[in-house]
């Protein structure tokens, strides 16, 4: 369960505090799918970096499981967020030197748990249609595929809440028609919480929750 309590976020300005959210309530829970738009500087990148335990809010809380990200020290912290939040952005962000495979376990390294995770890559390079090419390395890929190894890294750790700021954006519409279909897929095997920032209207009627960001407050669409 992803529990958001009464968040708000200011930023200083030479001006004086500029809200960003205000007083955003909102529960999830295992399985739902969200998709969240809104005009650009509306606050939607900020909101996910606040549930990614990337950007701590103002005032408010944040719990995912009942943990309280913003509560832990920075070594403890870094590990909730590598291993609950799994994130997808609109650029794939891979390392240009590693492979396919390299890059999907990049989150593994350091983890806690020890195990190694290298079948769960591979059946999730296979889950994403790249399993041929998982000794490749990024600039021999195409966008969508670039895209798709992104969704592989970004789900190795089976994290309970995924992220997604624009994840087609920089697709054309058969990659991110498929890139999509594999993201729907892949959370429902794993039933955790997906969250995804979009400006494409047609992306975000598939969701089965559907809100909107403006003037600082998230409203149900």
């Amino acid at each position: 369960m992803l529990e958001i309590q009464n968040l708000s976020k200011e930023y200083p300005a030479p001006g004086g505090q500029i809200l960003v959210l205000s007083d955003i309530s909102l529960t999830l829970n295992a399985g739902d799918a969200v998709s969240i738009t809104g005009p650009s500087g509306s606050g939607k990148s900020t909101f996910l970096h606040i549930l990614g335990a990337m950007d701590a809010p103002t005032s408010g809380t944040v719990s995912l499981e009942g943990r309280h990200p913003y509560e832990l020290d920075e070594r403890n912290l870094a590990a909730f967020r590598n291993e609950k939040i799994g994130f997808v952005f609109q650029d794939h962000h891979l390392l240009p030197q590693c492979t396919v495979l390299e890059n999907v376990l990049i989150p593994t390294l350091v983890s806690t748990s020890g195990d190694s995770q290298r079948e769960r890559a591979l059946e999730l390079i296979e889950r994403v249609g790249l399993a041929s090419r998982s000794s490749h390395r990024p600039h021999e890929l195409s966008g969508g595929e670039k895209q798709r190894v992104a969704l592989a890294r970004a789900l190795i750790m089976r994290p309970r809440l995924i992220l997604c700021d624009e994840p087609t954006g920089n697709l054309d519409f058969e990659a991110a028609t498929t890139v999509m279909s594999l993201l729907f897929d892949l959370h429902k095997m794993q039933q955790g919480i997906l969250i995804v920032v979009t400006h494409n209207v047609d992306i975000a009627q598939t969701f089965g929750l559907k809100y909107k960001l403006s003037q600082s407050r998230l409203h149900p669409v």
